[in-house]
């Protein structure tokens, strides 16, 4: 069962990478880039001592050291994706398994678009 929390938070940050994905045949589509936005959510049960889930500015530098090694480079080329298919799926996942985040705080999603109209998402269960 999912328990939702009262409280969330969320950051969007953005990168632009290309990637090229290997196909259900084991082709290759052609190398293409994308201007990457990335929204992560953490939740909290109740809020700290002053009043807050987390810092924003600590949730931003997470998702910013996540992401930088990605940033103006191809994405078949980072070590996150030695193993992974470079999907926006892939993408999300790896973001919210790399994050630190303080105690009493989840991550509730992290949310991946390649275009302004194409949206992967990563909820952990």
């Amino acid at each position: 069962m999912i328990v939702r929390m009262p409280f969330s938070i969320s950051t969007t940050r953005t990168f632009a990478a290309a990637h090229a994905l290997r196909l259900y045949d084991g082709s290759m589509e052609p190398l293409h880039g994308h201007n990457w936005k990335v929204r992560v959510t953490v939740d909290a049960p109740e809020l700290d001592s002053i009043g807050v889930v987390m810092d924003f500015h600590v949730l931003e530098r997470m998702v910013d050291e996540i992401i930088r090694p990605w940033h103006n480079h191809n994405l078949n080329e980072a070590a996150a994706f030695a193993k992974l298919n470079p999907t926006g799926e892939h993408v999300a996942l790896t973001i919210g398994r790399s994050l630190s985040l303080p105690k009493n705080v989840r991550l509730s999603c992290v949310e991946v678009w390649e275009t302004d109209e194409n949206r992967a998402v990563y909820r952990p269960v």
